[in-house]
């Protein structure tokens, strides 16, 4: 059963489920995937980002309401909405299990682990890169320096890079990491002043992808280059 005060805000809904919202100018409310307007469930709080441990506790728990923001194309976290009484009972559990010197063991573990998959996947996408350029062997030491460059710059963690996406091939990710990368570094798009029409900024990428892949095309067929290459000038520079 909900109340309406317009065709896009909703002030209260009888049935709580789990949802993603996004923040509203309104004190206790959010905004639904629909543009819906809703407030807040009586009894609820907001857990600040920060402790991811305990927001996955509290995510699985129970309904709450995940607050994002989407800034350009990236979205950032602005907490989880849930019951007060679920936050301070989980978070008591979960200061309890910290004081215990297992804990701390675990977490290191974890950790060591953690460092030690994102080495073997800096690894592998370098080579991925390098496989992609797939440069004539009188460029092969310009290829390998290439190759470290994108790696070094795509991989990390929180990068926010095509580098970090599962969502296509680590083949598929090494090309678009080396097309942006070419991008930024051998074009003038970093200073390019392009019009505020829709579709504009994706038609300049295009084209300068295309001029990207025709220089690396030239570095496979192993065709004479200058040192004024803005390939190899920005090797030397970084």
């Amino acid at each position: 059963m909900r109340w309406l005060f317009s065709t896009k805000t909703v002030i209260e809904s009888m049935s709580i489920e789990t949802l993603d919202v996004s923040p509203s100018s309104t004190a206790r409310h959010v905004v639904n995937a629909k543009g819906d307007t809703l407030k807040i469930p009586d009894g609820w709080a907001l857990l600040e980002p920060g402790d991811a441990a305990l927001s996955r506790r509290i995510k699985k728990d129970g309904p709450t309401w995940t607050m994002k923001e989407k800034k350009g194309r990236r979205l950032f976290s602005k907490g989880i909405w849930a019951p007060a009484n679920r936050i301070a009972e989980l978070r008591a559990d979960l200061e309890q299990e910290r004081l215990d010197p297992s804990y701390q063991k675990k977490l290191d573990a974890g950790r060591k682990r953690r460092e030690k998959e994102q080495v073997a996947y800096a690894a592998d996408f370098e080579t991925s890169v390098r496989q992609y350029l797939s440069f004539a062997p009188a460029y092969a030491a310009l290829a390998e320096a290439m190759a470290k460059h994108i790696a070094d710059h795509a991989t990390p963690v929180g990068s926010g890079t095509v580098a970090r996406t599962k969502r296509i091939s680590i083949e598929q990710r090494a090309e678009a990491a080396t097309i942006a990368w070419m991008r930024h570094q051998t074009t003038a798009y970093d200073d390019m002043v392009i019009p505020r029409v829709k579709g504009k900024r994706r038609e300049v990428r295009k084209q300068l992808a295309m001029r990207s892949k025709q220089l690396l095309n030239d570095y496979r067929k192993g065709a004479e280059r200058s040192q004024s290459c803005p390939l190899a000038a920005a090797l030397r520079a970084g």
